[in-house]
């Protein structure tokens, strides 16, 4: 700006703030305003958010970005062993056997209901989860493999590297999170609270590697192989406490098959493909959870026998032509509207992860299980429940057998949720902060 320029501008403010002085003033005042707010904002650093992310809905479609796994091509059917270990676990902070209460997992959301994978990240330390509950746990699988041997536990020949390497995972991490449980010796490790020793060391081993690692905790266990017709076949299981299925009906079935006999809905529309285009891609270092959740109007952990006899027998009862029949097993034999105190809520907390010595897909099945009664008490629970159980479709429906109980269910779910507005707990609407799920 020339001299000559400056003077000119100089004149002309001089006039304005004579002619409008407080016109001129505004107008100092909003330019100083703007600078001091453009300096604040530009000097201000990034804040970097330290917490973990909220977990997605497996009720809700999940992101493509967070779901796909790049890894290099192979041919079905074969894996090259990766040099992956996983990470040294943290012991569980002030974890007690005793006192360790169940994580209250409910996995439900206010309607509509999505058919989805709904995977999200697992972290390391979290791969088991155990709790005051675990003797419980030990004692009925210990009762069922005494009492049904290879139809809860087996494994094929050609998954039997792989059910070991199982093994020496639980073995490695289990004293590591949980020291107080768990003690590692030279061949295996030691079970402090029921003074149990298992030798992991010796060939071959004394039982089936999938009998042993279902004895350390309180999960379910399923290992899944590709073979060379880029299937996963369901070759290695340790299934004592599912409720619903049995390992006998469903051991050395591919991943597909597994799902359509146990008329899963939406899978062959909605979930095929997905699932096995994850299953490929997989690789050692990227575990994931996933939860579920069902009413049971029983109180057997280990096997619903609302919906039939775990072990159909034959026989010509009632048979006119002489001919043999066998009991029905499903829904469709279920008592229909027992009362609420029959009434179960079983959640399954589900970790996949891929070994990376033999290639196997390892299911870890945690349920948890507790009365809708108890369920209900808390806060936001009951109307979300009832909004959920509302919004299945038919095909959702019929497979959870919402027909069988949902007029005595939502009809106390309902009184519990107006319970609850009335105490002002609650909205009316029952709609509750979003990022809570799964809990």
């Amino acid at each position: 700006m020339t001299t000559e320029t400056f003077k000119i501008a100089y004149d002309e403010c001089k006039q304005m703030l004579a002619r409008q002085p407080k016109l001129f003033l505004y107008g100092l005042l909003l330019i100083s305003c703007l600078v001091w707010i453009a300096i604040r904002t530009l000097g201000r650093p990034k804040k970097h958010s330290i917490s973990r992310p909220n977990s997605p809905d497996p009720e809700k479609p999940t992101s493509n970005r967070r779901t796909t796994i790049k890894a290099p091509y192979r041919t079905p059917g074969e894996w090259h062993p990766v040099d992956f270990t996983r990470p040294t676990a943290a012991p569980y902070p002030n974890w007690d056997v005793h006192t360790a209460e169940p994580i209250p997992y409910r996995p439900f959301r206010h309607g509509p209901y999505h058919i989805t994978m709904g995977l999200r990240t697992m972290q390391w330390d979290e791969w088991i989860e155990l709790d005051n509950q675990y003797p419980r746990f030990h004692e009925d699988k210990k009762r069922r493999i005494e009492g049904r041997g290879d139809k809860c536990c087996r494994t094929a020949h050609e998954a039997y590297d792989g059910a070991v390497e199982l093994l020496e995972e639980l073995c490695s991490y289990l004293p590591q999170r949980y020291p107080t449980l768990f003690r590692s010796t030279p061949t295996g490790i030691h079970n402090l609270l029921t003074e149990e020793t298992f030798d992991i060391s010796t060939r071959p081993l004394p039982e089936d590697p999938m009998t042993t690692a279902s004895r350390l905790i309180q999960d379910d266990l399923a290992i899944m192989f590709e073979k060379p017709d880029g299937q996963y076949y369901l070759l290695a299981g340790a299934i004592l406490l599912a409720g619903f299925w049995r390992l006998s009906d469903k051991f050395g079935m591919p991943l597909s098959e597994i799902h359509t006999s146990g008329d899963v809905p939406g899978f062959k529309t909605k979930l095929e493909k997905g699932m096995m285009n994850f299953f490929r891609r997989l690789q050692p270092g990227q575990p994931v959870l996933r939860n579920n959740y069902f009413i049971q109007v029983d109180d057997n952990l280990a096997w619903s026998h609302s919906i039939g006899s775990e072990d159909p027998s034959s026989s010509s009862d009632g048979a006119d032509d002489g001919t043999t029949s066998k009991q029905v097993q499903g829904w469709s034999s279920a008592e229909k509207n027992k009362a609420i105190e029959h009434h179960y809520f079983r959640s399954e907390r589900q970790s996949l992860r891929r070994l990376p010595r033999s290639g196997g897909v390892v299911f870890t099945i945690r349920t948890y299980f507790e009365p809708i009664t108890k369920v209900a008490e808390e806060v936001g629970v009951p109307g979300r429940l009832a909004s959920a159980v509302r919004s299945w479709g038919d095909d959702v429906a019929r497979y959870k057998g919402r027909e069988r109980y949902g007029e005595v269910l939502l009809e106390y779910l309902d009184g519990k949720h107006r319970e609850q507005v009335e105490m002002g707990l609650v909205g009316e609407d029952g709609q509750e902060e979003e990022g809570k799920y799964p809990f």
